[in-house]
């Protein structure tokens, strides 16, 4: 099993006609992922490494049966896309793009908070069957958009959606959040020279407004029978972290370890992404990791030793 994609997910991109999203779109294609079109208004009719090219989402999933999509278009025009894909009924958003306006991601935020998008529905066999697959998936219907700033989602050895180098990854029992994509190469490639590969590797995004948060994982790997441990890569910056911790203790009964970077980072000053920042004497990593050793997370203490901390995490779990 996995979680948010698997095999049988059909995929869009948004912005293929671009120099980048093509150069990813092959990368997903190389790596096997069922990539099904892409979306550019105004090229409609167009292909792109083979694939058809849609004016709208709208008839991608009507036409191709998508139900992902990953999102390569300019920063002012992300929001704008993400939007378009929630309202023609896709389920799993995953916004590449770096640099999105904060004010652009509340607006999405505002929407998927009192979003209600029922299925959308098809005509063809292929895309009812697609439909179908979604719904098993995530049986409440619910959006999961991840980022925007963030490497993408991969359940190893069955779909590549986003940025991240697909050799490194194994199939394997460990689930992957990070709000770091450096990090998370550096995790999977630690946990798969140690033999263990993984369920779904998740890259949250950087950014100080994101879809999808610590908790929404950990509820899904939870549920997840195939995964069986759980590290998750954090960083200074807002409270995601310790709210996280507070819902492994009283809801997740796997075994968890953890990095938080920013450690030595100043007060005051942004290091790295624009949600990595200490405000007000709050998000501090000496705060967030007391916040994880309270809830019997194991710590890694620096980035060399996130797979021997999932180790250590597994085996004081037996």
């Amino acid at each position: 099993m996995s979680i948010l994609i698997n095999k049988k997910t059909r995929v869009i991109c948004q912005g293929i006609t671009g120099k980048v999203g093509e150069f990813h779109t092959k990368g997903c294609l190389e790596y096997g992922t069922k990539m099904v079109g892409g979306v550019t208004p105004g090229k409609g009719g167009e292909k792109v490494q083979g694939l058809p090219v849609f004016n709208t989402v709208v008839e991608a999933v009507e036409k191709e049966g998508a139900d992902a999509t990953m999102i390569f278009v300019p920063p002012a025009f992300t929001a704008d896309a993400i939007l378009e894909a929630i309202d023609a009924g896709i389920k799993v958003v995953i916004a590449i793009t770096e640099g999105v306006p904060v004010i652009d991601m509340v607006r999405v935020f505002q929407r998927l908070r009192n979003a209600d998008c029922p299925p959308r529905r098809v005509n063809s066999m292929r895309n009812e069957e697609a439909s179908e697959q979604s719904e098993i998936r995530n049986p409440k219907s619910k959006i999961h958009l991840i980022g925007p700033n963030c490497p993408g989602v991969i359940t190893p050895e069955e779909c590549k959606i986003g940025i991240m180098p697909g050799y490194i990854h194994k199939k394997g029992p460990v689930g992957v959040i990070s709000r770091s994509g450096t990090l998370t190469y550096e995790a999977v490639w630690q946990l798969s020279e140690l033999g263990l590969g993984q369920s779904t590797c998740v890259g949250l995004g950087g950014d100080p407004i994101v879809g999808t948060s610590f908790i929404d994982l950990l509820k899904l790997y939870q549920a997840d029978d195939d995964t069986e441990a759980i590290i998750m890569m954090g960083e200074i910056g807002g409270t995601a972290e310790e709210e996280a911790a507070a819902f492994v203790k009283e809801h997740v009964t796997k075994p968890v370890a953890a990095f938080i970077a920013g450690r030595t980072a100043p007060p005051g000053k942004r290091m790295g992404h624009a949600g990595a920042i200490i405000s007000g004497g709050k998000g501090t990593a000496e705060e967030k990791i007391a916040a994880l050793e309270d809830a019997g997370i194991e710590i890694a203490q620096s980035p060399a030793d996130m797979g021997t901390a999932v180790k250590r995490a597994m085996a004081r779990a037996k």
